[in-house]
C-alpha cells in the first residue's frame, strides 16, 4: 500500500535536512553516519529523505508508479525552493559516471556519484553561488523489490567533470 503524500511540514524538515547537510563538513573516512540515517566521506554527503514501501510482496504496476509518483512530487516541491533559492538545475544524466565508456580500467567515479549512478538514471543538481559545492536531489532504488528512495547528495564541486 503507497504511503499518503506528505504536508508541507514534511517539505520543510527534507528543507532542514539538506541545508544541514549543506553547512556541514565532509567527514574524513568513509561510511561515517550522518543527518537522518545519512552516511558521507571525504568530499560528499548522502541521505535519503523519503522512501517507499517496498515491493517484495506486490510489484504490480500500479503500486509502483504510485510510490514512485509520490517521490516524484516531494522532489518537485523541494525543486521549487531550491530553484527560488539558487536558479534552475540541471539534469544531469548519471549513465557516463558508471564508466563504461572510459579507457583506464581502474577508473573510479568520485563519491557520491558513484553511489547516485548505480540506483538513479539521472539527478538535478544545483551549484550554490561561492560554496565550491554542488547539491543534487534524485529519485533511487538499488533492485526491483528494494523502496524507492528521495535522495539528496551534496559534494565537491571538483568531482563534478568540466
Amino acid at each position: 500500500m503507497a504511503s499518503q503524500h506528505r504536508s508541507t511540514g514534511f517539505t520543510e524538515a527534507q528543507l532542514s535536512i539538506i541545508d544541514e547537510l549543506s553547512a556541514l563538513p565532509f567527514p574524513e573516512q568513509d561510511g561515517k553516519p550522518g543527518i537522518g540515517g545519512g552516511w558521507g566521506g571525504p568530499g560528499h554527503h548522502v541521505a535519503v529523505l523519503r522512501e517507499s514501501q517496498d515491493f517484495w510482496d506486490d510489484r504490480s504496476e500500479e503500486i509502483v508508479e504510485a510510490a514512485e509518483k509520490e517521490l516524484e512530487l516531494d522532489l518537485e516541491a523541494l525543486a521549487v525552493v531550491l530553484t527560488a533559492r539558487w536558479g534552475s538545475p540541471t539534469t544531469v544524466d548519471l549513465w557516463p559516471y558508471l564508466g563504461f565508456d572510459n579507457p583506464d580500467p581502474e577508473f573510479m567515479t568520485p563519491e557520491p556519484l558513484g553511489f547516485l549512478c548505480n540506483v538513479a538514471g539521472s539527478m538535478r543538481l544545483w551549484q550554490p553561488p561561492s560554496s565550491g559545492r554542488w547539491l543534487a536531489l534524485a529519485i533511487g532504488q538499488a533492485d526491483r523489490e528494494l523502496p524507492f528512495q528521495l535522495l539528496t547528495a551534496i559534494g565537491e564541486a571538483s568531482s563534478l567533470p568540466g
